[in-house]
């Protein structure tokens, strides 16, 4: 074939391969550099996949034109033999005309890519120091830094790597140049390395570990001086090697630059000091720092220099950087920082501007990072630096929709990787995309569309930032509720979206976008139903704002309508009593127990509404409604089914009641004194946990016997501690031990297996399992404890207490109370025990010493590890053991000879030895204090959290939600922790006086 016709044949094969000037093509194969590949196939074809294949051709003549002579042939044999090379060369030189004049220059670079150990294909900043560990001077740390970036473009432009791990690995070999820069200044001015240690944080995109091929390294430095140098020194000299460190990575030399290193993100931007300590920068960010500056601390991360004290710097920032959403105006200032960003776009760039523009990154970054900062307070696994790690921890915590995630997280991934594309070309900082038709069909192509590339990527990139724009808006901006708070001239809310966001954000709402679900949810719509709720939002929204937990207090509003929604006295009982609305509101938003009882049994809203109706009811009435509801069941399961539902409604009357102060004696004025209150929950919790009891008694009973007839004895049932006290706090177990006797002409073994049988059987029906809260039976506190019977005769009692007793025995049934079962036998087990507990001659020397002995042997042992002894509510320092020991103590020692020292209740008896001179008014009233305090926490705990703990939560929602428990205004938790160990500290002084000294 003539020479003309082969060149037509290949000048067409060009073309097909997607080059724009064949003519030029054809003139480099055949130049000598080339010529022995000219006519390879596979060359032609893996240049015809590249970004841009007259660029990939180019660029590889004037690679190999570049080389000696002599060492061409081992490029282009290896070029022609190995497709992995062959790929990663071409794709590099075809998408970066930056990387193929480094390699123009550095032509003996090309031998990084020949092949990738397993180890290689995914380095992190370990391997990257150990290909930087032979530069010894700036120029050196240059080219080694360009030969480590043509491998990560070269994995990333073939595939090997995605776009994350690109980033991370472009972070991570920028954090081992910084290392180098910082060693090679250290080299130089050893006198200013010994004289401080130096930190360097890196920020921003290289501190998130999702850095760009050109961007500036943002960074802070902390330094602190070493032992024997003056912090002023050791401050200039850290100085100096900062300033060292970044200019060798930012001077331009002859082999180019690295990056530029940027300190401006530090305390006071340029116009501050370089380098500060440690505390200077805590001191700036406690006093003066701005609301943007802790939204950058977002990504700070220790990258070179001291690691200790690296370290220390970002555990010291962390506490700031998640209360800065508490901050006031947080969410005003991040959307007044979102929009001065838009605003500085020019507007001729606005339109194509990857990273600033409308549906760009900055858009997911900046939703991100606000939903990080907001809901980042409460919950640690949203404390991620990189931005997709960020977006998938909202996901997986249901701060953001799955399917909207995805989104985000599929159009950032997009949006970056055009942002690498375009910085790759020519290794320039850009964010714009290009608007001329040969770049556009590169960066396309780059990017995988080979079909038509211009319309395909445009189509693309269109469809992405359209989504960004919509979630960001949805995210940042849409899901407010200003205009809930408002009404309208009929009355009614008008639900707006405009500035809600910020209006629940202002209110205190941790999560908005829920929040507004929930008032969709409730309020949209044109029924009848909607319009009332309309109504009632405003009032709604106020009093949950003005909660710990006002998301709770939504949420749990938005469960009971939607079970009570079709009811037609429900809206019209919010709607009519206003009082309804706004104890509703207080009960919903104060924790976790009251809103989960009210939610197992809705209907009992409808004692919200009636004025007497969070009345606590006599023990009588409940004792009467209860057993005739197990009279009329079926079984003994459905009898204790039945006496729960009783006793759930009663927990919900008693503990709504206390939630908003609705506690008004009989025919009297509110109770306003906290320790009356406290009396008359544990009053009406304990009446309904031994109306519970005597439910499933009457149950097992019936179980136990046929046709109805009599059981061979008679039981029992006797309150102990708190029981027996009437000092029940919600979550408490039911001490009591059982008694019984056999009926006139019974068997006696006979009636002990009865009872033996009905208490077992008793204690099954509470134990089965249920949703409402537990009733826990606790014997323990019986003759022999577990290795005793589980209920003795009256007689066995007696015998036992007679032969056996032991002080502590005598100390127990000090609170010793019948709750349940047959009266008389109750009040003779009282008559038989009385003796005992009050001791006609008192408390001997050797008892006392054995209870106070008893009383230390209790502290060192069951405090639980780990608890702070200064604020545990049963155990802890001048907590309810102390004071019940010492009241205890007096009555053991003055019971016989003081009459009113004879009750069962701990203030009352505190009382009582106060009037009879036994202590002084001072020390009663600190030790009354201190019981009351630590009994409303347990109840206050347990409120909230919804189970019983003996401290104070951990969580620092649950903790400010006891504090407004307790009468603290908002932000008074401190404040509460502090006059709790005041309180109790003083109560410790006085048992360790009168107990262990009186």
């Amino acid at each position: 074939m003539p020479v003309e016709g082969r060149r037509d044949s290949r000048f067409g094969q060009l073309l097909r391969r997607g080059f724009t000037d064949p003519r030029t093509a054809e003139q480099l194969l055949d130049s000598p550099p080339l010529r022995p590949v000219a006519t390879d196939g596979p060359l032609l074809d893996a240049l015809g996949a590249t970004a841009d294949p007259d660029l990939a051709l180019r660029s590889l003549a004037r690679l190999v034109e570049s080389l000696p002579a002599g060492e061409r042939a081992p490029l282009l044999d290896t070029l022609l033999a190995a497709k992995p090379l062959r790929d990663r060369l071409l794709g590099v030189l075809g998408a970066s005309e930056g990387l193929g004049d480094r390699l123009a220059r550095h032509p003996d670079e090309w031998q990084a890519l020949v092949a990738f150990e397993t180890a290689d294909l995914h380095p992190g900043t370990a391997e990257f120091e150990t290909a930087l560990a032979p530069a010894t001077d700036p120029d050196t740390l240059r080219v080694r830094y360009y030969r480590a970036l043509l491998t990560i473009a070269a994995r990333d432009i073939t595939g090997t790597t995605g776009f994350a791990e690109t980033a991370a690995e472009l972070a991570d070999l920028a954090t081992a140049t910084l290392r180098a820069a910082l060693a090679m200044a250290q080299r130089e001015a050893p006198a200013d390395a010994a004289a401080c240690r130096l930190a360097v944080i890196g920020m921003g995109k290289c501190g998130g570990r999702e850095l760009n091929y050109v961007s500036d390294v943002d960074v802070i430095f902390v330094a602190e001086p070493t032992e024997g140098t003056e912090e002023g020194p050791a401050l200039q000299a850290a100085t100096r090697l900062a300033a060292r460190m970044m200019r060798i990575c930012s001077d331009t030399t002859a082999e180019g630059t690295i990056w530029q290193v940027d300190a401006n993100l530090r305390p006071e931007g340029r116009n501050g000091p370089l380098v500060r300590t440690l505390e200077s920068h805590l001191a700036y960010y406690r006093r003066w720092a701005k609301t943007w500056e802790f939204q950058a601390l977002l990504k700070a991360r220790p990258i070179a220099g001291d690691p200790d004290l690296g370290a220390e710097y970002q555990a010291a920032v962390a506490p700031l950087v998640w209360r800065a959403a508490e901050r006031e105006n947080f969410v005003p200032d991040v959307q007044r920082m979102r929009r001065r960003v838009e605003e500085s776009i020019p507007a001729a760039h606005a339109e194509r501007e990857l990273k600033l523009g409308p549906g760009g990154l900055r858009d997911v970054e900046f939703a991100v990072q606000l939903l990080q900062l907001v809901h980042g307070r409460t919950d640690a696994e949203l404390r991620h630096a990189t931005t997709l790690d960020a977006l998938a921890a909202l996901a997986a915590g249901g701060y953001v929709g799955r399917q909207d995630a995805a989104s985000l997280d599929a159009s950032y991934r997009f949006l970056r990787t055009v942002e690498h594309r375009l910085q790759l070309h020519r290794l320039r900082r850009t964010h714009l995309m290009p608007d001329d038709e040969v770049e556009l069909r590169r960066l396309g192509r780059s990017l995988g569309f080979l079909g038509e590339p211009v319309e395909e990527l445009t189509a693309a990139w269109r469809r992405h930032t359209a989504a960004v724009r919509r979630l960001h808006e949805k995210l940042f901006y849409r899901p407010l509720l200003e205009a809930v708070a408002r009404l309208g001239g009929e009355g009614q809310v008008r639900l707006g979206q405009a500035a809600a966001r910020e209006r629940l954000e202002a209110l205190g709402y941790g999560d908005p976008a829920a929040a507004l679900r929930h008032l969709t949810a409730l309020a949209s719509g044109v029924s009848r139903k909607a319009a009332i709720q309309r109504t009632l939002l405003p009032v709604l929204l106020d009093r949950f704002a003005d909660s710990a937990d006002p998301d709770a207090g939504l949420l749990n509003f938005r469960k009971v309508s939607d079970a009570l929604g079709s009811s037609p006295w429900y809206l019209r009982l919010l709607r009519d009593e206003g009082a309804a609305a706004e104890n509703l509101a207080r009960v919903l938003s104060a924790g976790r127990f009251a809103p989960d009882l009210l939610l197992r049994a809705p209907e009992a809203v409808a004692l919200l509404g009636d004025p007497a109706g969070l009345r606590p009811r006599e023990r009588s009435a409940l004792t009467q409604e209860t057993l005739a509801a197990v009279r009329r069941a079926d079984s003994p399961e459905q009898a204790v089914a039945a006496a729960r539902g009783i006793r759930r409604r009663e927990l919900f009357r008693t503990a709504a009641a206390d939630i908003i102060d609705a506690f008004p004696p009989e025919g009297g004025p509110a109770v306003e004194d906290p320790g009356a209150v406290l009396d008359r929950v544990g009053d009406a919790v304990t009446d309904i946990n031994a109306v519970a009891i005597a439910a499933a008694l009457r149950a097992a009973t019936s179980a136990a016997t046929a046709d109805g007839a009599e059981p061979p004895t008679r039981i029992a049932v006797i309150g102990m501690g708190r029981f027996g006290g009437h000092e029940l706090a919600y979550g408490s177990d039911a001490d009591v031990i059982l008694v019984h006797e056999p009926r006139e002409g019974a068997d006696e073994q006979q009636a002990a297996k009865a009872a033996f049988t009905i208490a077992n059987e008793m204690i099954r029906l509470l134990q089965l399992p249920n949703i409402d809260p537990p009733l826990l039976i606790d014997a323990t506190l019986r003759p022999e404890g577990r290795n005793g019977p589980l209920v003795r005769s009256l007689a066995s009692y007696a015998a036992y207490y007679r032969r056996w007793s032991l002080v502590w025995e005598s100390q127990a049934l000090l609170r010793a109370e019948p709750v349940a079962g047959d009266a008389d036998l109750g009040a003779r087990f009282v008559e038989l025990v009385d003796p005992l507990r009050y001791p006609a001659d008192g408390l001997g020397d050797e008892p006392v010493r054995e209870i106070r002995r008893l009383k230390a042997r209790m502290e060192s042992e069951r405090l639980p590890r780990g608890a702070d002894p200064t604020t545990h509510t049963k155990l802890g320092r001048g907590g309810l053991s102390d004071v019940e020991w010492t009241v205890q103590l007096l009555q053991l020692r003055h019971g016989a000879a003081v009459p009113a020292l004879r009750t069962t209740r701990t203030r009352a008896a505190l009382a009582a030895a106060r009037a009879a001179g036994l202590l002084s008014e001072e020390d009663a009233a600190v030790l009354d204090e201190a019981w009351v305090l630590a009994s409303r926490v347990r109840n206050a705990v347990l409120l909230v959290r919804g189970r019983p703990l003996d401290s104070f939560p951990s969580d620092s929602r649950e903790t400010a939600a006891v504090a407004r428990y307790l009468g603290y205004e908002p932000g008074e938790a401190g404040r509460m922790l502090d006059d709790y160990r005041r309180t109790t500290r003083r109560a410790r002084g006085v048992v360790e006086r009168l107990f262990y000294e009186g």
